[in-house]
Protein backbone atom coordinates (compact mmCIF):
# COMPACT_ATOMS: atom_id res chain seq x y z
CA UNK A 1 0.00 0.00 0.00
CA UNK A 2 1.55 3.18 -0.75
CA UNK A 3 2.36 6.27 1.35
CA UNK A 4 -0.69 8.66 0.07
CA UNK A 5 -3.10 5.43 0.53
CA UNK A 6 -2.08 4.88 3.92
CA UNK A 7 -2.70 8.66 4.92
CA UNK A 8 -6.06 8.38 3.11
CA UNK A 9 -7.17 5.78 5.26
CA UNK A 10 -5.86 7.05 8.47
CA UNK A 11 -7.81 10.57 7.54
CA UNK A 12 -11.10 8.24 6.98
CA UNK A 13 -10.40 6.75 10.43
CA UNK A 14 -10.40 10.09 12.48
CA UNK A 15 -13.17 11.13 10.55
CA UNK A 16 -15.28 8.44 11.52
CA UNK A 17 -13.87 8.51 15.05
CA UNK A 18 -14.91 12.28 15.19
CA UNK A 19 -18.62 11.74 13.72
CA UNK A 20 -19.04 9.10 15.99
CA UNK A 21 -17.24 10.81 18.91
CA UNK A 22 -19.08 14.26 18.44
CA UNK A 23 -22.80 13.03 17.39
CA UNK A 24 -23.14 9.36 16.26
CA UNK A 25 -22.19 8.00 20.14
CA UNK A 26 -25.39 9.57 21.06
CA UNK A 27 -27.54 7.44 18.92
CA UNK A 28 -25.19 4.31 20.52
CA UNK A 29 -27.90 1.96 22.88
CA UNK A 30 -24.77 -0.03 24.24
CA UNK A 31 -24.35 0.83 28.01
CA UNK A 32 -20.26 -0.39 28.18
CA UNK A 33 -17.66 1.69 29.96
CA UNK A 34 -16.38 2.53 26.40
CA UNK A 35 -19.42 4.25 25.36
CA UNK A 36 -20.68 6.00 28.74
CA UNK A 37 -16.62 7.76 28.47
CA UNK A 38 -16.81 8.57 24.98
CA UNK A 39 -20.20 10.37 26.11
CA UNK A 40 -18.87 11.96 29.62
CA UNK A 41 -15.78 13.71 27.33
CA UNK A 42 -18.44 14.99 24.49
CA UNK A 43 -20.84 16.62 27.48
CA UNK A 44 -17.94 18.01 29.16
CA UNK A 45 -16.49 20.01 25.92
CA UNK A 46 -19.46 20.60 25.24
CA UNK A 47 -20.59 22.30 28.13
CA UNK A 48 -17.35 24.09 28.47
CA UNK A 49 -17.29 25.76 25.31
CA UNK A 50 -21.52 26.29 25.47
CA UNK A 51 -22.56 30.15 25.44
CA UNK A 52 -25.38 29.14 28.03
CA UNK A 53 -22.85 28.02 30.60
CA UNK A 54 -20.53 31.14 29.48
CA UNK A 55 -23.53 33.53 30.04
CA UNK A 56 -24.44 31.93 33.36
CA UNK A 57 -20.63 32.21 34.30
CA UNK A 58 -20.98 35.60 33.77
CA UNK A 59 -24.40 36.03 35.52
CA UNK A 60 -22.62 34.43 38.75
CA UNK A 61 -19.50 36.70 38.55
CA UNK A 62 -21.43 39.74 39.10
CA UNK A 63 -23.68 38.68 41.77
CA UNK A 64 -20.45 37.11 43.23
CA UNK A 65 -18.77 40.46 43.49
CA UNK A 66 -21.46 41.34 44.86
CA UNK A 67 -21.23 39.08 47.91
CA UNK A 68 -17.32 39.25 47.91
CA UNK A 69 -16.96 40.86 51.35
CA UNK A 70 -19.64 39.15 53.42
CA UNK A 71 -18.54 35.76 52.06
CA UNK A 72 -14.97 36.78 52.64
CA UNK A 73 -16.12 38.09 56.15
CA UNK A 74 -17.87 34.55 56.60
CA UNK A 75 -15.16 33.05 55.50
CA UNK A 76 -13.05 35.19 57.95
CA UNK A 77 -14.93 34.49 60.91
CA UNK A 78 -14.73 30.75 60.74
CA UNK A 79 -10.99 31.23 60.29
CA UNK A 80 -10.75 32.85 63.45
CA UNK A 81 -12.83 30.41 64.75
CA UNK A 82 -10.39 27.40 63.57
CA UNK A 83 -7.06 29.71 64.37
CA UNK A 84 -6.55 29.79 60.71
CA UNK A 85 -7.52 33.41 59.78
CA UNK A 86 -3.77 34.10 59.33
CA UNK A 87 -2.96 30.81 56.63
CA UNK A 88 -6.32 32.53 54.73
CA UNK A 89 -4.75 35.65 53.91
CA UNK A 90 -1.40 34.11 53.05
CA UNK A 91 -3.25 31.79 50.64
CA UNK A 92 -5.23 35.42 49.30
CA UNK A 93 -1.64 37.07 48.91
CA UNK A 94 0.17 34.09 47.23
CA UNK A 95 -3.00 33.78 44.60
CA UNK A 96 -2.63 37.39 44.03
CA UNK A 97 0.95 38.05 44.55
CA UNK A 98 1.66 41.04 42.46
CA UNK A 99 -1.78 42.94 44.16
CA UNK A 100 -0.63 43.25 47.63
CA UNK A 101 -2.11 46.94 48.40
CA UNK A 102 -5.44 45.61 47.30
CA UNK A 103 -5.53 42.07 49.09
CA UNK A 104 -4.82 44.84 51.92
CA UNK A 105 -7.52 47.26 50.96
CA UNK A 106 -9.99 44.39 51.23
CA UNK A 107 -8.73 43.15 54.02
CA UNK A 108 -10.09 46.19 55.79
CA UNK A 109 -13.20 46.31 54.42
CA UNK A 110 -13.80 42.67 55.99
CA UNK A 111 -13.05 43.72 59.35
CA UNK A 112 -15.10 46.65 59.17
CA UNK A 113 -17.77 44.50 57.79
CA UNK A 114 -17.25 41.98 60.96
CA UNK A 115 -16.92 44.60 63.27
CA UNK A 116 -20.13 46.09 62.23
CA UNK A 117 -21.94 42.70 62.09
CA UNK A 118 -20.99 41.88 65.87
CA UNK A 119 -22.38 45.28 66.99
CA UNK A 120 -25.37 45.80 65.57
CA UNK A 121 -27.91 48.39 67.25
CA UNK A 122 -30.13 45.17 67.78
CA UNK A 123 -28.24 41.54 68.86
CA UNK A 124 -27.62 39.22 66.09
CA UNK A 125 -29.47 42.13 63.07
CA UNK A 126 -25.33 41.96 61.64
CA UNK A 127 -25.09 38.09 61.70
CA UNK A 128 -28.94 38.27 60.44
CA UNK A 129 -27.71 40.43 57.39
CA UNK A 130 -24.94 38.24 56.55
CA UNK A 131 -26.08 35.42 56.39
CA UNK A 132 -29.01 36.32 54.28
CA UNK A 133 -26.41 37.95 52.08
CA UNK A 134 -24.32 34.86 51.58
CA UNK A 135 -27.84 32.84 51.52
CA UNK A 136 -29.31 35.16 48.18
CA UNK A 137 -26.07 34.49 46.99
CA UNK A 138 -26.33 30.31 46.91
CA UNK A 139 -30.11 30.76 46.02
CA UNK A 140 -28.82 32.27 42.83
CA UNK A 141 -25.92 28.87 42.78
CA UNK A 142 -28.88 26.48 43.55
CA UNK A 143 -31.52 27.88 40.37
CA UNK A 144 -28.30 27.50 37.88
CA UNK A 145 -27.73 23.85 38.95
CA UNK A 146 -31.05 23.36 39.03
CA UNK A 147 -31.45 24.74 35.34
CA UNK A 148 -28.95 22.08 34.63
CA UNK A 149 -30.86 19.61 36.14
CA UNK A 150 -34.11 20.24 35.08
CA UNK A 151 -35.36 20.92 37.92
CA UNK A 152 -38.11 23.53 38.02
CA UNK A 153 -38.99 23.34 41.83
CA UNK A 154 -36.42 25.01 44.21
CA UNK A 155 -36.07 24.61 47.88
CA UNK A 156 -38.85 26.30 50.26
CA UNK A 157 -37.67 29.33 51.90
CA UNK A 158 -37.63 27.26 55.41
CA UNK A 159 -35.29 24.57 53.78
CA UNK A 160 -33.51 27.37 51.95
CA UNK A 161 -32.23 29.00 55.51
CA UNK A 162 -31.71 25.78 56.82
CA UNK A 163 -29.97 23.68 54.35
CA UNK A 164 -27.65 26.96 52.95
CA UNK A 165 -26.53 27.76 57.08
CA UNK A 166 -25.25 23.92 56.97
CA UNK A 167 -23.56 24.78 53.46
CA UNK A 168 -22.10 27.61 54.75
CA UNK A 169 -20.68 26.16 57.84
CA UNK A 170 -19.62 23.01 56.10
CA UNK A 171 -18.05 24.12 52.70
CA UNK A 172 -15.43 26.79 53.90
CA UNK A 173 -13.93 24.55 56.74
CA UNK A 174 -13.11 21.97 53.59
CA UNK A 175 -11.84 25.11 51.42
CA UNK A 176 -9.77 26.00 54.80
CA UNK A 177 -8.69 22.75 54.74
CA UNK A 178 -7.72 22.20 51.05
CA UNK A 179 -6.37 26.15 51.10
CA UNK A 180 -3.95 25.49 53.98
CA UNK A 181 -3.48 21.91 55.36
CA UNK A 182 -0.13 22.06 53.20
CA UNK A 183 1.46 24.95 55.00
CA UNK A 184 -0.17 24.63 58.27
CA UNK A 185 0.79 20.95 58.67
CA UNK A 186 4.30 20.82 57.25
CA UNK A 187 5.56 24.05 59.40
CA UNK A 188 4.11 21.71 62.64
CA UNK A 189 5.77 18.61 61.60
CA UNK A 190 9.15 20.39 61.13
CA UNK A 191 8.55 22.37 64.54
CA UNK A 192 7.70 19.16 65.91
CA UNK A 193 9.84 16.08 64.90
CA UNK A 194 12.35 17.76 63.18
CA UNK A 195 12.60 15.40 60.44
CA UNK A 196 14.38 16.85 57.83
CA UNK A 197 14.97 13.60 55.66
CA UNK A 198 11.29 13.09 55.70
CA UNK A 199 10.47 16.63 54.36
CA UNK A 200 9.80 15.62 50.51
CA UNK A 201 7.56 12.22 51.28
CA UNK A 202 5.09 14.37 53.80
CA UNK A 203 5.36 17.39 51.13
CA UNK A 204 4.11 15.20 48.43
CA UNK A 205 1.83 13.66 51.06
CA UNK A 206 0.10 17.08 52.11
CA UNK A 207 0.17 18.24 48.72
CA UNK A 208 -2.13 15.73 47.63
CA UNK A 209 -4.15 16.32 50.51
CA UNK A 210 -4.69 20.01 49.71
CA UNK A 211 -6.15 18.71 46.28
CA UNK A 212 -8.24 16.17 48.05
CA UNK A 213 -9.68 18.26 50.21
CA UNK A 214 -10.19 20.54 46.98
CA UNK A 215 -11.99 17.69 45.31
CA UNK A 216 -14.26 17.14 48.56
CA UNK A 217 -15.39 20.42 48.61
CA UNK A 218 -16.89 20.45 44.85
CA UNK A 219 -18.07 17.45 45.71
CA UNK A 220 -20.26 18.34 48.54
CA UNK A 221 -21.17 21.31 46.68
CA UNK A 222 -22.79 19.23 43.84
CA UNK A 223 -24.35 16.83 46.32
CA UNK A 224 -25.58 19.71 48.63
CA UNK A 225 -27.03 22.62 46.62
CA UNK A 226 -29.17 21.18 43.98
CA UNK A 227 -32.17 20.12 45.16
CA UNK A 228 -32.07 16.77 43.52
CA UNK A 229 -30.65 13.66 45.24
CA UNK A 230 -27.08 13.33 43.52
CA UNK A 231 -25.16 9.82 43.84
CA UNK A 232 -21.59 10.21 45.84
CA UNK A 233 -19.95 8.63 42.70
CA UNK A 234 -20.96 10.90 40.17
CA UNK A 235 -20.11 13.71 42.54
CA UNK A 236 -16.69 13.01 43.31
CA UNK A 237 -16.14 12.42 39.54
CA UNK A 238 -17.07 16.17 38.76
CA UNK A 239 -15.47 17.09 42.05
CA UNK A 240 -12.38 16.04 40.79
CA UNK A 241 -12.98 17.45 37.49
CA UNK A 242 -13.76 21.08 38.81
CA UNK A 243 -10.63 20.30 41.70
CA UNK A 244 -8.23 19.85 39.33
CA UNK A 245 -8.64 22.82 36.88
CA UNK A 246 -9.36 25.01 39.76
CA UNK A 247 -5.95 23.87 41.28
CA UNK A 248 -4.53 24.57 37.88
CA UNK A 249 -6.31 27.71 37.61
CA UNK A 250 -4.83 28.55 40.88
CA UNK A 251 -1.60 27.54 39.83
CA UNK A 252 -1.57 29.65 36.15
CA UNK A 253 -2.90 32.69 38.34
CA UNK A 254 0.20 32.40 41.03
CA UNK A 255 2.64 31.35 38.68
CA UNK A 256 1.36 34.26 36.45
CA UNK A 257 1.74 37.40 38.59
CA UNK A 258 5.34 37.62 36.99
CA UNK A 259 3.52 39.36 34.06
CA UNK A 260 0.90 41.23 36.17
CA UNK A 261 3.37 43.60 37.27
CA UNK A 262 3.41 45.49 33.47
CA UNK A 263 -0.23 45.08 33.82
CA UNK A 264 0.24 47.33 37.04
CA UNK A 265 2.26 49.85 35.74
CA UNK A 266 -0.88 50.86 33.41
CA UNK A 267 -3.84 50.48 35.56
CA UNK A 268 -2.00 50.84 39.00
CA UNK A 269 -3.77 49.50 41.78
CA UNK A 270 -7.47 48.88 39.25
CA UNK A 271 -5.39 46.18 37.84
CA UNK A 272 -7.02 44.04 40.62
CA UNK A 273 -10.72 44.19 39.20
CA UNK A 274 -10.16 42.73 35.77
CA UNK A 275 -7.95 40.01 37.24
CA UNK A 276 -10.56 39.19 39.95
CA UNK A 277 -13.19 39.42 37.53
CA UNK A 278 -11.09 37.25 35.08
CA UNK A 279 -10.56 34.90 37.76
CA UNK A 280 -13.78 34.54 39.12
CA UNK A 281 -15.49 34.15 35.45
CA UNK A 282 -13.05 30.67 34.84
CA UNK A 283 -13.67 29.57 38.23
CA UNK A 284 -17.68 29.73 37.42
CA UNK A 285 -17.38 28.29 34.47
CA UNK A 286 -14.98 24.94 35.66
CA UNK A 287 -17.91 25.00 38.77
CA UNK A 288 -20.71 25.04 36.51
CA UNK A 289 -18.87 22.68 33.73
CA UNK A 290 -18.52 20.14 36.46
CA UNK A 291 -22.49 20.55 37.04
CA UNK A 292 -23.16 18.96 34.23
CA UNK A 293 -20.84 16.68 34.03
CA UNK A 294 -22.33 15.35 37.24
CA UNK A 295 -25.45 15.57 35.48
CA UNK A 296 -24.72 13.79 32.50
CA UNK A 297 -22.72 10.83 34.72
CA UNK A 298 -25.91 10.12 36.68
CA UNK A 299 -28.31 10.18 33.57
CA UNK A 300 -25.58 9.65 30.28
CA UNK A 301 -28.40 8.27 28.81
CA UNK A 302 -30.74 11.55 29.30
CA UNK A 303 -28.74 13.19 26.40
CA UNK A 304 -29.25 9.89 23.87
CA UNK A 305 -30.45 11.43 20.14
CA UNK A 306 -29.96 14.78 21.69
CA UNK A 307 -29.98 16.35 18.04
CA UNK A 308 -32.94 14.38 16.98
CA UNK A 309 -35.29 15.52 19.98
CA UNK A 310 -33.85 19.10 19.13
CA UNK A 311 -35.45 18.48 15.12
CA UNK A 312 -38.53 15.68 15.97
CA UNK A 313 -41.33 16.45 13.95
CA UNK A 314 -44.81 17.24 15.59
CA UNK A 315 -46.76 13.91 14.57
CA UNK A 316 -43.97 12.15 17.12
CA UNK A 317 -43.68 14.59 19.49
CA UNK A 318 -47.30 14.16 19.72
CA UNK A 319 -46.93 10.42 19.75
CA UNK A 320 -44.35 10.42 22.15
CA UNK A 321 -46.84 12.68 24.49
CA UNK A 322 -49.93 10.19 24.03
CA UNK A 323 -46.99 7.26 24.73
CA UNK A 324 -46.36 8.65 28.26
CA UNK A 325 -50.10 9.66 29.02
CA UNK A 326 -51.08 6.04 28.14
CA UNK A 327 -48.48 4.81 30.42
CA UNK A 328 -49.51 6.80 33.69
CA UNK A 329 -53.12 6.14 32.82
CA UNK A 330 -52.64 2.12 32.82
CA UNK A 331 -51.01 2.41 35.85
CA UNK A 332 -53.43 3.88 37.46
CA UNK A 333 -56.39 1.71 36.01
CA UNK A 334 -54.45 -0.90 37.33
CA UNK A 335 -53.97 0.01 40.83
CA UNK A 336 -50.33 0.34 40.42
CA UNK A 337 -48.17 3.13 42.16
CA UNK A 338 -47.36 6.12 39.72
CA UNK A 339 -44.27 6.62 38.45
CA UNK A 340 -41.77 9.54 38.73
CA UNK A 341 -40.20 11.33 35.99
CA UNK A 342 -36.98 9.22 36.27
CA UNK A 343 -38.79 6.13 36.21
CA UNK A 344 -40.50 6.69 33.26
CA UNK A 345 -37.32 7.56 31.29
CA UNK A 346 -35.26 4.50 32.70
CA UNK A 347 -38.19 1.86 32.24
CA UNK A 348 -38.96 2.82 28.22
CA UNK A 349 -35.51 4.01 27.60
CA UNK A 350 -36.56 7.27 26.54
CA UNK A 351 -34.91 10.53 25.97
CA UNK A 352 -35.15 12.96 29.11
CA UNK A 353 -35.47 15.69 27.71
CA UNK A 354 -38.58 14.43 25.33
CA UNK A 355 -40.32 12.79 28.15
CA UNK A 356 -39.90 16.02 30.89
CA UNK A 357 -41.67 17.93 27.58
CA UNK A 358 -44.02 15.62 27.65
CA UNK A 359 -44.69 15.61 31.09
CA UNK A 360 -44.95 19.42 30.95
CA UNK A 361 -47.49 19.25 28.08
CA UNK A 362 -49.90 16.79 30.10
CA UNK A 363 -49.57 18.74 33.46
CA UNK A 364 -50.77 21.86 31.35
CA UNK A 365 -53.33 20.14 29.98
CA UNK A 366 -55.19 19.42 32.94
CA UNK A 367 -54.64 15.35 31.70
CA UNK A 368 -52.55 14.26 34.62
CA UNK A 369 -51.22 16.07 37.89
CA UNK A 370 -48.36 15.50 40.20
CA UNK A 371 -48.37 13.70 43.46
CA UNK A 372 -46.15 13.15 46.41
CA UNK A 373 -44.52 9.81 46.96
CA UNK A 374 -41.93 11.43 49.80
CA UNK A 375 -42.19 14.46 51.30
CA UNK A 376 -39.04 14.41 53.17
CA UNK A 377 -36.84 13.61 49.97
CA UNK A 378 -39.27 15.28 47.55
CA UNK A 379 -39.67 12.64 45.12
CA UNK A 380 -43.13 13.15 43.10
CA UNK A 381 -45.02 10.76 40.89
CA UNK A 382 -47.51 11.19 37.92
CA UNK A 383 -51.21 10.19 37.92
CA UNK A 384 -54.60 10.93 35.75
CA UNK A 385 -56.22 14.65 36.66
CA UNK A 386 -59.63 13.50 35.97
CA UNK A 387 -61.40 10.31 35.69
CA UNK A 388 -59.87 7.50 33.21
CA UNK A 389 -63.23 6.51 31.22
CA UNK A 390 -63.32 10.41 30.31
CA UNK A 391 -59.57 9.99 29.06
CA UNK A 392 -60.37 9.16 25.65
CA UNK A 393 -57.58 9.21 22.75
CA UNK A 394 -59.45 11.88 20.99
CA UNK A 395 -60.02 14.18 24.19
CA UNK A 396 -56.35 13.74 25.08
CA UNK A 397 -55.40 15.18 21.96
CA UNK A 398 -58.19 17.75 22.32
CA UNK A 399 -56.59 18.84 25.69
CA UNK A 400 -53.06 19.24 24.60
CA UNK A 401 -53.88 20.98 21.05
CA UNK A 402 -55.96 23.69 22.87
CA UNK A 403 -53.80 24.18 25.81
CA UNK A 404 -51.85 27.25 25.76
CA UNK A 405 -53.47 30.79 24.01
CA UNK A 406 -55.38 30.47 21.12
CA UNK A 407 -57.89 32.69 19.16
CA UNK A 408 -55.64 36.09 20.06
CA UNK A 409 -55.41 37.13 16.09
CA UNK A 410 -58.32 39.65 15.19
CA UNK A 411 -60.07 38.49 12.31
CA UNK A 412 -58.34 35.21 11.94
CA UNK A 413 -61.36 32.90 10.75
CA UNK A 414 -62.20 35.58 8.34
CA UNK A 415 -58.64 36.08 6.33
CA UNK A 416 -58.51 31.58 6.36
CA UNK A 417 -61.95 30.17 6.51
CA UNK A 418 -60.82 27.49 4.50
CA UNK A 419 -58.01 26.36 6.66
CA UNK A 420 -60.18 26.75 9.90
CA UNK A 421 -63.19 24.28 8.43
CA UNK A 422 -60.51 22.12 7.47
CA UNK A 423 -59.24 21.34 10.56
CA UNK A 424 -62.45 21.96 12.23
CA UNK A 425 -63.11 18.65 9.96
CA UNK A 426 -60.51 17.11 10.58
CA UNK A 427 -60.81 17.09 14.20
CA UNK A 428 -64.48 15.82 14.25
CA UNK A 429 -63.11 12.97 11.96
CA UNK A 430 -60.32 12.10 14.38
CA UNK A 431 -63.36 12.25 16.67
CA UNK A 432 -65.52 9.98 15.36
CA UNK A 433 -62.97 6.96 15.14
CA UNK A 434 -60.65 8.03 18.15
CA UNK A 435 -63.33 9.44 20.62
CA UNK A 436 -64.37 6.17 21.87
CA UNK A 437 -61.02 4.47 22.61
CA UNK A 438 -59.54 5.05 26.24
CA UNK A 439 -56.20 5.65 26.78
CA UNK A 440 -56.55 2.80 29.57
CA UNK A 441 -57.24 0.64 27.06
CA UNK A 442 -54.11 1.45 24.54
CA UNK A 443 -51.75 -1.28 24.27
CA UNK A 444 -48.68 -0.80 26.05
CA UNK A 445 -45.57 -2.72 27.09
CA UNK A 446 -44.82 -3.14 31.21
CA UNK A 447 -41.31 -2.32 32.38
CA UNK A 448 -40.64 -6.10 32.97
CA UNK A 449 -41.69 -6.56 28.54
CA UNK A 450 -39.08 -3.63 27.96
CA UNK A 451 -36.35 -4.86 29.54
CA UNK A 452 -37.15 -8.69 28.71
CA UNK A 453 -36.82 -7.25 25.16
CA UNK A 454 -33.91 -5.37 25.61
CA UNK A 455 -32.59 -8.26 26.81
CA UNK A 456 -33.17 -10.54 23.80
CA UNK A 457 -32.17 -8.19 21.45
CA UNK A 458 -28.66 -7.74 23.15
CA UNK A 459 -28.41 -11.62 23.33
CA UNK A 460 -29.38 -11.74 19.48
CA UNK A 461 -26.69 -9.30 18.50
CA UNK A 462 -23.94 -10.78 20.26
CA UNK A 463 -24.83 -13.95 18.59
Amino acid sequence: MALSDKIETIRLKAIRLWQYGSAGVWTERANTMKVKLIKTINLSVRSFLSADIQSQACAMTYRTVLAIVPALAMLFALGRGFGLQKLIENELYSIFHAQHEAISHMMSYVDSYLKQASEGVFVGIGILFLLWTLISLVSNVEDSFNSIWGVKNGRSMWRKVTDYTAMLLILPVLLICAGGLNVLMSSTLNAIFHFEFLTPVVSLLLEFGSWLFTWLFFTAVYMLVPNVKVRFLNAFIAGVFAGTGFMILQWIFVTGQMYVAKYNAIFGSLSFIPLMLIWLQLVWVITLSGAVLCYSSQNIFEFDFKDDVERISLRYREKVIMAVAAIIVRRFAASQPPLTLNDIIVDYRLPARLVSGSVDALLEAGVIVRVVIDGKKEIFGYQPAVDIDSLTVSSVRDRIEAAGRHGFIPAFEKMFPGVVRVYDELATQIDNYAGHIRLADVEVQTPQQVAEQRKSSKNAAAK
